[in-house]
């Protein structure tokens, strides 16, 4: 993998800034901290009401 310089990463930066806009970039990356943030929440075992898998005690029908 050849080795990248800062000169060519802005130039990246530049393309895709372009290519997307600022507004749609920013909307992506949120969509990704979203995405990582519910990620982690699951490898914790915690569900949307913020309890644990562990503390449930009722049983299925």
């Amino acid at each position: 993998m050849p080795n990248f310089g800062t000169t060519e990463l802005i130039i990246v930066l530049v393309i895709v800034v372009l290519l997307f806009g600022v507004g749609r970039i920013s909307k992506v990356a949120g969509e990704i901290g979203k995405g990582v943030r519910s990620f982690k929440d699951g490898l914790k075992g915690e569900d949307q009401n913020g309890e644990s898998d562990s503390n449930k005690t009722e049983k299925p029908d």
